[in-house]
């Protein structure tokens, strides 16, 4: 984002010339007889400048006959344009106001300007302007010795010599600043500038040769500066990159262009000293800028985590187009096209990113999601992976759908749900039904040892093993299923371990399940009665749509030591028996996981307390037929009542 006003301010000795440079700055012209000291002017942004401009530029003349003053604005300033014009006047440019910046505790970017170079006229040919590389030996000491000096250059307030470019370069100061990216003293590109160089090689490089070809540079052309590289400028930069790398010059033995290959990764490093060198801040800025780098060299926090406006009750989504550049890079980065992404394609893809997210290394990835036979993430568990990974947490998307180039807005590849609304029915309210969600997630609750974490493996296509681990922590899966209709969901299954009651007792986490799922091991006759204690002492869960499952069905079934027995309690609660499970039967597996994902679309039908409708209809039809009957009753008693009073009038007429 560009500065909205930065402050110039102009010093020097008494007489070099400040007051005339501002004056042929702004009015083009050479003016000789001035004030001492002009007052602040404003110059306004040039509507053909860059966007990285500021909105306006304030030049402050200064005088040495009031320190105080002096001081006053060369704290304020966000750029020194230090003026000096002769032998005496250089001199005291490092023994005096070099000192002084310093004893001020100022770390401002200072331009050098020597003015008075009546020598050169506005169009002389004798220096080229748009090379600020200087070689005068009096600039050399002065450029080496102070770092704050961004560049020099010569002037001349009564010829129009480079004034405008002494301005621009006050700017550039601020708008393109070197200091970030180039290191005068060791000749180098900063690290931080380096690695994102690399970053943005690897970005740049589309088919991973190594190598950025015409195309690929046409393309970082494009994207970097708004129009296409000239082929002359191309070739120019070919040569240039070969004639450094060839034998007895600095770069002997880097490899810093192959013909019919590209540029190598050394050469586009080497591509951008030399910008620095040459003073062309404004190019490798262009480059950066253009992938989100701010000043400091990190990535956007606006681009890496955009402001979403979610209602409390909605989710977030990966959107089609999300969707389409997830599998795009998964294909990309498949080298060996074997459906699954390896350790090394996988490290390769990472790359571009700080690494794998913290969440992922905290679920166990791959093995929270369908891996291969040998241990490769597919493109299945690679799609439910960042479905889960939106769901839990959109931020960590958007951040690495920048890190791996989504060339639009982060926000394009989300998309909102709309908000869970409420329902009314017997004095309670219940979720209405979902249509617009594909991601649900289930909450598997029950007691240690009685399955949960074989269950998760199996929803996962992996094979049952008798091996018993106790789980401590949160062990997360997630997969794909698919519903009659071909409509087509994402399933996140959540145990919790030794932190079961913790979870359950967070309102936002209990908040965020779309669908508990309480189990127990039918053969085993004291698990069932943890899940009634569970239901009573977590009143809030009998808000959420449930699926009871009794698990390790291909064991004898046995009594459950409790009060109530299974089939008895869901009747209490109106909802269904508990379906009974073996992970070693993959058809009554099937049936568990679409009978979550339909609870979760359709929560009113499976939420405790609610009596079916067909109860409800019976209940209703019993009472009418109550009534009927005593409608009858009473007309009966009446008619009889009214004819036994009216016999004696009868009788005696």
């Amino acid at each position: 984002m560009a500065k909205e006003t930065i402050r110039v301010v102009l010093c020097g000795d008494d007489g070099v010339g400040k007051s005339t440079l501002i004056v042929s700055l702004v009015k083009g012209r050479f003016i000789s007889n001035l004030q001492d000291v002009l007052p602040p002017v404003t110059i306004p942004r040039d509507f053909s400048s860059s966007p990285y401009s500021p909105k306006s530029t304030i030049l402050v003349d200064t005088c040495n006959a009031n320190q105080a003053t002096l001081q006053r604005e060369l704290k304020s300033a966000d750029v020194i344009w230090l003026v000096y014009s002769d032998h005496d006047s250089y001199e005291r440019v490092s023994l005096y106001w070099m000192m002084t910046f310093r004893s001020l505790g100022l770390n401002l970017p200072v331009i050098l300007c020597k003015n008075k170079c009546d020598e050169y006229g506005e169009n002389t040919a004798a220096v080229d302007s748009t090379d600020t590389k200087v070689e005068d030996e009096e600039f050399i000491p002065i450029l080496m010795e102070y770092k704050e000096v961004d560049t020099c250059i010569k002037t001349s307030a009564r010829t129009q010599f480079d004034v405008n470019q002494a301005f621009y370069l006050c700017q550039r100061a601020i708008t393109n600043p070197i200091a970030p990216l180039f290191d005068a003293r060791v000749g180098e590109l900063k690290p931080l500038v380096v690695q994102a160089l690399k970053r943005i090689f690897l970005l740049s490089d589309k088919d991973q040769d190594n190598y950025l070809n015409d195309d690929e540079i046409t393309t970082l052309q494009r994207k970097c500066f708004g129009r296409s590289i000239d082929i002359n400028e191309l070739n120019f930069i070919k040569k240039a990159l070969s004639d450094i790398s060839s034998p007895t010059q600095e770069y002997d033995g880097y490899m810093l262009y192959v013909p019919d290959k590209g540029i190598t990764k050394d050469g586009f490093l080497v591509l951008n000293k030399i910008y620095a060198e040459k003073g062309r801040h404004e190019t490798i800025w262009g480059i950066l800028r253009a992938f989100q780098y701010t000043d400091s060299l990190s990535i956007k926090d606006k681009a890496l985590f955009p402001k979403l406006n979610v209602p409390d009750t909605s989710s977030i989504e990966l959107s089609p187009k999300g969707y389409r550049f997830l599998v795009d890079l998964f294909l990309r980065f498949d080298k060996d096209n074997d459906g699954g992404l390896n350790d090394t394609e996988l490290t390769f893809l990472f790359k571009c990113t700080p690494g794998q997210p913290k969440l992922w290394s905290e679920t166990n990835f791959p093995y929270s999601t369908v891996v291969n036979s040998r241990g490769c993430i597919t493109l299945q568990g690679w799609l439910a992976q960042w479905s889960m990974t939106t769901f839990l947490d959109y931020k960590i998307t958007t951040a690495y759908l920048v890190y791996f180039g989504f060339q639009e807005d982060a926000r394009l590849a989300l998309q909102i749900t709309k908000p869970r609304k409420m329902r009314r029915r017997a004095g309670r309210l219940y979720r209405s039904p979902l249509s617009d969600r594909k991601v649900f997630n289930c909450f598997i609750v029950g007691k240690a040892k009685s399955g949960k974490s074989s269950l998760l493996e199996s929803f996962l296509g992996r094979p049952f093993t008798e091996t018993y681990s106790p789980t401590l922590g949160p062990h997360i899966a997630v997969n794909s299923l698919e519903l009659k209709g071909g409509k087509q969901y994402y399933l996140i299954l959540q145990e919790f371990g030794g932190q079961e009651n913790v979870i359950l007792e967070n309102r936002d986490k209990v908040k965020n399940c779309d669908v508990l799922c309480l189990v127990y091991d039918s053969s085993d006759p004291e698990s069932f009665s943890y899940l009634v204690e569970l239901v009573k002492r977590h009143e809030d869960l009998k808000d959420l749509p449930v699926v009871f499952v009794a698990l390790k069905a291909d064991l004898d079934k046995v009594q459950q030591r409790c009060y109530i027995q299974p089939d008895e309690f869901t009747e209490q609660l109106f909802v269904d028996h508990p379906l009974h499970i073996s992970s070693t039967w993959p058809s009554s597996l099937n049936e568990l996981f679409i009978k979550i994902t339909e609870a979760a679309l359709a929560p009113g039908k499976n939420t405790p307390g609610f009596p079916p409708e067909s109860k409800i209809n019976e209940a209703e039809y019993r009472q009418a037929v109550m009534i009927v009957a005593s409608t009858v009753g009473f007309i009966s008693l009446f008619t009889f009542t009214v004819m036994k009073l009216l016999k004696p009038f009868k009788d005696g007429s």
